[in-house]
C-alpha cells in the first residue's frame, strides 16, 4: 500500500504546483510586471541610444508586446481545435 500512497502523493503534489502555474499565468500581476518590465527595459534602451523622448516612445512597444502576449492564449486554443480534429 505505501508505495501506492507515495504515488498518489506525488500526484497531488504535481498537481497543486500545475494549478499554481496557470493561476500565475493569467495573473493580473504577471501582466503588470510584463508590461512594466518590457516598458523599462525599452525605454532605457531608447535612453542609451538618445532618441527623443524615450519614456513616451517606450509605450507603444509596450502596449504592442502586452497585447501580444494576451491574443496568444485564444490562438493557443485555436490551434488545440484545429489540431486535435
Amino acid at each position: 500500500m505505501k508505495p501506492i500512497e507515495q504515488r498518489l502523493r506525488k500526484i497531488e503534489e504535481r498537481n497543486k504546483k500545475v494549478e499554481a502555474d496557470k493561476a500565475w499565468e493569467v495573473s493580473y500581476t504577471r501582466r503588470f510586471l510584463l508590461l512594466l518590465f518590457t516598458y523599462l527595459t525599452i525605454g532605457f534602451y531608447l535612453q542609451a541610444i538618445n532618441i527623443q523622448q524615450p519614456w513616451l516612445n517606450a509605450i507603444v512597444p509596450a502596449i504592442a508586446f502586452m497585447l501580444s502576449t494576451l491574443t496568444l492564449p485564444f490562438f493557443r486554443d485555436v490551434w488545440i481545435s484545429y489540431v486535435k480534429k
